[in-house]
């Protein structure tokens, strides 16, 4: 099972024109980013605006994705975060899993649970849930870190696969590489951190950047657990400075204007994110422009 998810997953977008799902813009970065060679799209997390996104509008997206994927790599579902531990679980139990190869759910944000209370609501969704889970960690957004204890712990139960560690602490992604189940992998949720991720172990990335640039980040990655880290530091270097613009003005702002430029979609966005100022605009249309072909 972690063979399928080892490599560049895609954090996809979700693309919105007038407020309204652009379901033909997302057939076509369904196929720039597979066409570009990523391995799995994610669906629906943060990245994708789930937030902002009826549940509605969010079984359509999924559903829209499953088809135009149509098997060419697989589908993680990122829409099975949130505090309500009962709430997931009830959502599970009466969710359409046809064509999901596992779920990624988000650790509880908020309520800032503590790390039995974390440990429970996972082991809670995996008993439920019918495909396997990827665990995720963004105390960035969350506020609240699971440790690594807890995250090996986690890595014993039968239906949870990995985790997509984006805590920023290397020492902790190491932690859990060293002491988990042998079958539980750990990729980055950095795309910044990926590369050194990878040489400590890690399987790959769930990547923002792989939406616009899926050939080169998706080679990158291979370079890097293929042991070519001097093939990989070239592109590495490539597109390290788009990593600030991802994220300096909210994400997926920046990655959407990134896109616009590059010709793939609007870079419209739903409330409360907005579209970036034009000094970062102006700045990524100098980026892209200066890409070495």
């Amino acid at each position: 099972m972690a063979n399928k998810f080892t490599g560049t997953g895609v954090a996809i977008i979700t693309p919105f024109s007038d407020n309204q799902i652009d379901y033909n813009a997302l057939n076509d970065i369904v196929d720039h980013t597979i066409d570009g060679g990523v391995n799995y799209i994610v669906a629906l997390g943060s990245t994708g605006e789930a937030a902002t996104i009826s549940s509605v509008e969010s079984r359509a997206v999924l559903d829209a994705i499953i088809r135009h994927t149509d098997n060419r790599v697989p589908v993680v579902a990122g829409n099975f975060g949130g505090n309500n531990t009962y709430a997931i679980v009830d959502q599970i139990e009466s969710y359409n899993f046809d064509g999901i190869d596992a779920i990624l759910s988000a650790s509880p944000a908020y309520n800032k649970p503590s790390q039995q209370g974390i440990y429970e609501h996972f082991k809670a969704i995996a008993d439920a849930c019918p495909v396997p889970v990827i665990l995720y960690n963004v105390p960035s957004r969350t506020s609240s870190n699971m440790e690594a204890e807890t995250s090996i712990r986690l890595s014993h139960h039968s239906n949870i696969i990995g985790i997509k560690e984006a805590s920023g602490n290397l020492a902790q992604a190491k932690d859990i590489m060293r002491a988990a189940a042998n079958d539980f992998f750990v990729t980055s949720g950095d795309d910044i951190l990926a590369p050194a991720m990878i040489q400590a172990g890690g399987v790959g990335v769930i990547s923002v950047l792989a939406n616009a640039f899926p050939a080169d980040f998706s080679t990158m990655i291979a370079h890097f657990i293929n042991g070519k880290a001097s093939d990989g530091k070239i592109l590495e270097d490539k597109l390290y400075d788009f990593h600030h613009c991802m994220y300096a003005e909210g994400n997926p702002s920046g990655l959407k204007t990134a896109m616009e430029i590059l010709g793939l979609c609007s870079a419209d966005v739903r409330l409360p994110l907005t579209k970036v100022s034009s000094v970062l605009y102006r700045k990524l249309i100098e980026l892209i422009k200066a890409l070495p072909k």
